[in-house]
């Protein structure tokens, strides 16, 4: 069934966290420019179906009986569900079994996110840090699907979730003291200095490009400026369209990094 007025459409499947995007996508992007390979893609398809599952599911299953809106939402739930379950068969199709044991790291953070999603409260840190968690890892597959070895593997899920977890506690922490709300910058600010220092170790070791460690650089320079009294006035739109150009940015030169070693 679909709605009579197809304008709908988009309020009931896709996400309304414009921050939720390049969380979910930049993981799959980075998988794909860096470790391509045919069963990779067909992950990276499950990943998105999996990111567009999510609002037709939670609005499926929390309007109420007489909504009218319940219905497509739960048709476009049950088709991008369907669509990432077929995805994901092919991928194991095409790739060793052996090689989609990362998932079951991402699986408890999906789950958990997927628990917080339903009781309305994805907005929470705790939500946003186990569904941005979750994709971070999804990197991982990918590249042992593409004949990585598992150190190397793990290395660019680190790199995802080096990006993330900051990202999402700097954003939090400045839209908090935009609203002269209380908020410490110690959390983003730690989360971005573990992040380069982790991202420093795993270069020294020749797992990922130095040139991650310099991305790393500008994210720690970033928050240290949002989060202080020099921080700039901006409305949530324009700092989520500053984040997304910095991912997309980051993928460039990690991408191009990784080609030239």
């Amino acid at each position: 069934m679909i709605p009579a007025n197809s304008s709908h459409l988009p309020q009931l499947l896709l996400p309304k966290e414009h921050g939720s995007w390049s969380l979910a996508l930049e993981p799959i992007a980075l998988a794909l420019l860096i470790a391509p390979s045919a069963a990779g893609a067909l992950l990276a398809l499950a990943g998105i179906a999996g990111f567009f599952t999510r609002r037709p599911l939670k609005l499926a299953v929390t309007l109420p009986a007489g909504d009218p809106r319940r219905v497509p939402a739960r048709n476009g739930a049950i088709l991008f569900a369907l669509l990432a379950a077929a995805a994901l068969a092919g991928a194991a199709v095409l790739g060793p079994a052996r090689a989609f044991w990362p998932l079951l790291l991402a699986a408890p953070f999906g789950a958990l996110f997927l628990w917080f999603d339903l009781r309305n409260a994805a907005r929470e840190a705790e939500a946003e840090l186990a569904g941005s968690t979750a994709f971070a890892l999804l990197p991982a597959t990918g590249a042992v699907l593409a004949g990585w070895p598992v150190p190397a593997a793990l290395a660019l899920a680190a790199l995802a979730l080096a990006r993330s977890a900051p990202t999402v506690l700097t954003v939090r922490t400045y839209l908090r003291l935009g609203k002269g709300e209380s908020a410490s910058a110690l959390p983003p600010l730690a989360a971005a200095g573990v992040a380069l220092a982790t991202v420093a170790l795993l270069a020294r070791q020749g797992l990922v490009p130095s040139a991650a460690t310099a991305v790393c650089v500008v994210f720690l320079a970033r928050t240290c400026w949002l989060v202080s009294p020099l921080r700039p006035h901006w409305p949530a739109r324009r700092v989520g369209i500053i984040e997304a150009v910095l991912g997309v940015a980051q993928l460039g030169v990690i991408a191009a990094a990784y080609r030239l070693r």
